[in-house]
């Protein structure tokens, strides 16, 4: 077999995110020698979940034994070696196998080593993992084209082709607004691979509103989560999804709850994340990946019942009318018409996550002072009124104060007035992308890396990247654990204000005066 025709041997043993993670390598193969016949080592327990990579076409399930291993290989009569383990086990599986081209990944484990013992840095942890997996292919003259790992890279084949007509697929997702708002291409994109099946969603009364007006949904089941619903609220909404005849359910929520709702259902096809707390639970499990937006993440749970690849869809929550009536009288009411209106939510279910309130103060204060526009505080509930009675008391009423004055979907309606949207990382942060609304996020004790940053164009986050105990929790917490809370404190309000002044000029809603006088604050027009 020529170096055009090799057949490749991948040894990536665990665990499921480094090798989810190392996808482009197959992609950058195939590219480079279409006719590559790759097959990939694996333990037992992620054999099933990989089998569906398009670049992939054979799964290997690696035994316990070393000379097991070096049998099979053997046996497989591979031409090339790429290692992207890097350990012990596999370097003398590498070395026993006498395949003649063998590449290793430079794991750099000294570097590390000294890192975590003497905190001796080093250029070379730096580079992302990735970045390393790639390189290796240099030492084979493959070049890069694929960089990132796509959505689509996991596009599993062993659908159900049972025949069976789809008649109603269920969408479970019970957790916070943000994770409610970006299940919603979930629903789109179901709807549309199955036009003739009914979308049903359990959801929570709190976020029901997100899903209620959207067209394709047909029926909603809610899952309460309070007090002793907590426990009973498990049979009572397994019961219910049961008695509604639902044929595919599809969780992205992760935890064992859900899961066990799920399995009590009885639903015959249930689809879940490889990471969830009860993935035992469900029928088929689908790869959960950190390098993808989580709205792309979820899409990727179609992938446990369809073939075709596909991308994930612009946010879009512009099917909400029913509050525009409400929404004019508070426009009305707060003197909002003709102003231009930059929306803030300055509170967070998690109160590592809320940046220091006197530091909204100061923002709020410079929005209207330097640039002249209007600075509405928004948010839901008896915690987001406090903040903002208090912060609107601080910034000495230049601050419209709708805390606890509207509903969820009284405030999807409010996004298309505003011009900017400024909030920590938190539910409304995910509505106001929806709308198209260009937002600049706060990010403390959370990371753009765990997938939950501002999705699409004309968005910032700041952030104190130098911080090494970034991320320290996946939602944040009640309290900073060293102490210092410098994730948060350490962002001013000047930084936060020159990056809002910038996305209002990038957007032309304000515009800077050319006569030289700098401090005088930029003229305005309204669009």
């Amino acid at each position: 077999m020529n170096e055009k025709q090799p057949k490749i041997l991948v040894v990536r043993l665990s665990s499921l995110g480094d090798i989810v993670l190392s996808s482009p390598v197959y992609k950058n193969i195939k590219a480079a020698w279409p006719k590559a016949h790759i097959t990939l080592l694996v333990k037992p327990q992620f054999a099933d979940v990989l089998a569906g990579h398009p670049d992939i076409d054979e799964i290997m399930v690696a035994k316990k034994g070393l000379w097991g291993n070096i049998r099979q290989i053997r046996a497989g009569h591979f031409t090339h070696f790429l290692d992207l383990h890097a350990t012990l086990k596999s370097i003398l599986i590498g070395f026993f196998s006498r395949i003649p081209n063998r590449v290793r990944y430079d794991k750099n484990s000294v570097a590390r080593r000294l890192y975590v013992r003497f905190r001796k840095t080093s250029p070379v942890l730096e580079k992302h993992t990735l970045e390393k997996y790639l390189e290796a292919l240099k030492e084979w003259n493959i070049p890069i084209e694929y960089k990132t790992p796509k959505l689509g890279d996991w596009a599993y084949r062993n659908v159900e082709e049972s025949g069976k007509k789809v008649n109603k697929i269920g969408i479970f997702q019970t957790s916070f607004i943000g994770d409610s708002v970006l299940t919603t291409p979930l629903v789109r994109k179901t709807a549309k691979l199955f036009p003739d099946a009914k979308i049903l969603v359990i959801t929570r009364p709190q976020t029901e509103d997100i899903f209620r007006p959207m067209k394709e949904v047909s029926e909603i089941i809610l899952n309460e989560k309070t007090g002793w619903n907590k426990i009973f609220g498990v049979w009572k909404t397994a019961k219910a999804i049961r008695k509604a005849g639902v044929d595919i359910l599809l969780v992205p929520h992760r935890s064992f709850r859900s899961a066990l709702i799920a399995w009590l259902s009885r639903v015959p096809v249930r689809i879940g994340f490889t990471s969830s707390e009860g993935w035992f639970l469900y029928t088929k499990t689908v790869p959960f990946s950190w390098m993808i937006h989580d709205a792309e993440r979820n899409l990727s749970l179609l992938q446990g019942i369809v073939k075709e690849k596909f991308t994930a869809e612009k946010l879009n929550m512009r099917y909400t009318t029913t509050a525009e009536e409400n929404v004019a009288r508070l426009m009305k009411d707060f003197n909002l018409e003709g102003k231009i209106l930059v929306g803030i939510h300055a509170a967070s279910a998690w109160p590592t996550k809320c940046w220091p309130m006197e530091y909204f103060v100061q923002l709020i204060s410079r929005l209207q002072t330097e640039l002249g526009v209007q600075a509405v505080l928004v948010g839901g509930g008896k915690k987001d009124a406090d903040i903002g009675e208090k912060i609107c008391q601080l910034s000495q009423g230049h601050a419209a104060n709708l805390c606890g004055k509207t509903s969820l979907a009284d405030l999807m309606a409010f996004m298309q007035h505003f011009k900017l949207f400024i909030t920590n990382d938190s539910g409304p942060m995910h509505i106001a992308t929806a709308f198209d609304v260009p937002t600049l996020a706060i990010f403390g004790p959370t990371t753009r890396e765990l997938g939950f940053f501002p999705y699409g164009e004309g968005h910032r986050v700041v952030e104190v990247k130098d911080l090494d105990c970034r991320p320290c929790a996946l939602h944040g917490g009640k309290k900073c654990p060293l102490g210092h809370f410098k994730c948060m404190k350490d962002i001013h309000a000047d930084e936060v204000f020159r990056n809002a002044k910038e996305m209002l000029l990038e957007n032309h809603v304000i515009e800077d005066k050319k006569d030289g006088k700098e401090d005088n604050p930029p003229s305005m027009k309204v669009q």
